[in-house]
């Protein structure tokens, strides 16, 4: 595995430290006016979502692990967590529901996702950047309301609230964004 230096960390970085496997949050470079110039990395534990704060020197040498990703279909979910399988093996493995977090409701079925591996291990779950809803529930359209900052909520069929513009009613497909949570286009 490559080393990197310490100032040489950026957040998203899957490194080797402590004897786990920590995710690079965000990562802040500090110039104080005495002594050397370090990188100040929050980092997220990969098995068990621990957080840590460390400090990095610009010498300091880390291990940096390349994970390998492959696409998945994910099938069903069953006691919490969710069933996914490799679409050229056939194999299936289950994954904790929880690796997803707050994006959970928008994983569908027959979905592709991105799975992150370490050697056999499964570690990280991504979602397509953008997925297709339905809105279930919002106010009706009012003629001549087109102001160009206006949007009102919407609730989707996931349970999931975004804001859309005006002019999307009630029953209409729409593209929402996984990672900010936020209306995309019509669909």
């Amino acid at each position: 595995m490559p080393k990197i230096n310490g100032n040489e960390i950026r957040p998203g970085n899957v490194l080797e430290h402590d004897g786990g496997l920590w995710a690079a949050v965000k990562v802040g470079h500090v110039k104080p006016g005495k002594g050397g110039a370090f990188a100040q990395v929050e980092m997220k534990n990969l098995r068990d979502g621990r957080k840590l704060n460390e400090r990095f020197r610009s010498d300091d040498k880390v291990e940096r692990v390349r994970l390998e990703q492959k696409d998945q279909q994910f099938l069903y979910e069953t006691d919490g967590r969710l069933v996914v399988m490799d679409m050229d093996t056939f194999e299936q493995i289950e994954l904790d529901a929880e690796i997803l977090g707050d994006r959970r409701p928008f994983l569908q079925d027959g979905m592709t996702v991105t799975v992150e591996y370490y050697g056999e291990e499964a570690l990280n779950m991504t979602l397509p950047q953008k997925v297709i809803c339905k809105v279930v529930e919002t106010e009706p359209v009012v003629k001549g309301q087109t102001a160009a900052n206006s949007f009102k909520p919407a609730l989707l069929d996931n349970g999931v609230r975004v804001l859309v513009p005006p002019f999307v009613g009630q029953d209409e497909d729409i593209v929402v964004n996984t990672e900010t949570f936020e209306y995309s286009e019509r669909a």
